[in-house]
């Protein structure tokens, strides 16, 4: 069976003879997409299998909030986003969105699921060596190629703040290859 698009997905998530299936539907188009978002946040498979758990679960709990007023795509990142965040927050003694957490940029030796190269190894640890918000945007743009409007939508943040934080980000990383190099 083909995978319907968004709006057929949502017609049959708002049908309660259809809620299940849709939502089934919608799991399958979106877990592998929202997990790479998770991933490149949380560092960890197993955090990223739970965050990723974890936003199915509030998705369906909330499925009666979601009025259709953005893109089911953007819901659900937001969700995943928020859900990412959430979980960086409570692993931290102190929360500042602004502090890099370089505990992460440890992390990825010792993860029997990352696979990368040298040089995939040292971007990993560079951009989890970023402040949360930049990271997400990084993220976001470099590796899911979002535009900025639809990151715009799921982050609820302007265009042009989106754009000053991926060119920061992005020089920061440059430096991080520069002075590990």
């Amino acid at each position: 069976m083909k995978t319907p698009d968004d709006s057929q997905l949502v017609q049959m998530l708002q049908d309660p003879g259809q809620r299940r299936r849709g939502f089934e539907l919608m799991v399958d188009k979106y877990k592998a997409r929202l997990y790479w978002q998770i991933r490149h946040l949380v560092v960890y498979h197993d955090d990223a299998d739970d965050i990723l758990q974890d936003t199915f679960v509030k998705a369906w709990t909330n499925l009666d909030k979601f009025r259709g007023e953005s893109k089911l795509s953007t819901w659900l990142y937001r969700i995943a986003t928020n859900e990412s965040l959430s979980f960086l927050q409570q692993q931290r003694t102190t929360v500042d969105i602004d502090t890099p957490d370089t505990d992460q940029t440890l992390q990825l030796e010792g993860d029997a699921y990352f696979d990368g190269d040298e040089t995939e190894q040292m971007l990993q640890q560079a951009v989890a060596s970023l402040p949360d918000k930049q990271r997400v945007v990084f993220i976001m743009k470099y590796f899911q190629e979002m535009k900025y409007e639809e990151m715009s939508d799921i982050l609820q943040t302007s265009v042009g703040a989106l754009k000053a934080s991926y060119h920061i980000a992005a020089q920061k990383i440059e430096e991080y290859f520069h002075e590990h190099d």
